[in-house]
């Protein structure tokens, strides 16, 4: 499917499928993303490598992309995961540092994009702040902003960013983002600001995507399409220059 699908309307990304029937919902829904975790000690979604790599063709099937959310830190571990299984991104959801991302970046495909999870904490804070021009550096494709709780926990926690404390970190990134963090279809409006930033390049939603039995659902994936694509349909004009013929989704190097 060609890149230019995607350039001119927000991507939505939804994170933690653990079966085939995830996967179909999400495709039908309209998602673009898939995300599938490996790597997550104690994750509610976590997978062994076999099956990462079934949900991962599974997705690639249906013309979604599938992207590898880990906390593993080993770029040569991480490769070899990334051959064997055909993920097109690679999302870094824990503190790995610029080093990682680099060795990262050499041993990997051109084609295969490296998604740096930004941590926003609910006092503003952001531990990363420091190192994202290091994380540029070294090969970061993308920066993805989600919550850290108040008591440790990062990733699908469920917790909103509060629009305002994301809006202020925004001046800091130096490359393109995704918006993460409780996101839904009613508290689309409160992020205005955020979703016209010329950086925004979409969303990534686990608890929203759920129906009460856990699964993805078709009514809750397609909510989130239609209310964070909503006005949102221009083309994002940056400084970067894209990277080349990458699989179905336009990144920005």
């Amino acid at each position: 499917m060609s890149t230019t699908r995607h350039l001119s309307r927000t991507l939505l990304k939804v994170c933690g499928a653990t079966t085939p029937q995830d996967i179909e919902a999400a495709a039908a829904a309209g998602a673009d993303c898939v995300g599938l975790w490996h790597g997550v000690p104690g994750g509610p979604s976590e997978l062994d490598r076999n099956g990462l790599a079934a949900l991962a063709a599974a997705a690639r099937s249906t013309g979604l992309l599938p992207v590898l959310v880990t906390f593993l830190s080993d770029a040569g571990e991480l490769a070899a995961i990334a051959a064997h299984t055909g993920v097109g991104w690679i999302q870094l959801h824990a503190y790995q540092p610029p080093a990682l991302v680099r060795a990262l970046r050499q041993a990997l495909p051109a084609d295969v994009g490296i998604v740096k999870v930004l941590h926003v904490q609910e006092n503003g804070g952001c531990v990363e702040r420091p190192l994202i021009g290091a994380y540029d550096r070294a090969g970061t494709d993308l920066f993805l902003l989600d919550t850290a709780t108040g008591d440790g926990r990062i990733g699908s926690t469920g917790a909103a960013l509060d629009p305002d404390r994301v809006t202020a970190l925004l001046p800091r990134l130096t490359r393109p983002f995704l918006l993460a963090g409780g996101l839904t279809p009613t508290n689309r409006p409160a992020y205005e600001d955020v979703v016209h930033h010329p950086g925004f390049r979409g969303i990534d939603v686990d608890t929203a995507a759920r129906t009460t039995t856990g699964g993805f659902g078709v009514p809750q994936i397609a909510a989130l399409a239609r209310a964070w694509r909503t006005d949102t349909h221009h083309t994002h004009h940056t400084h970067h220059t894209p990277r080349p013929d990458h699989p179905r989704l336009e990144l920005s190097r």
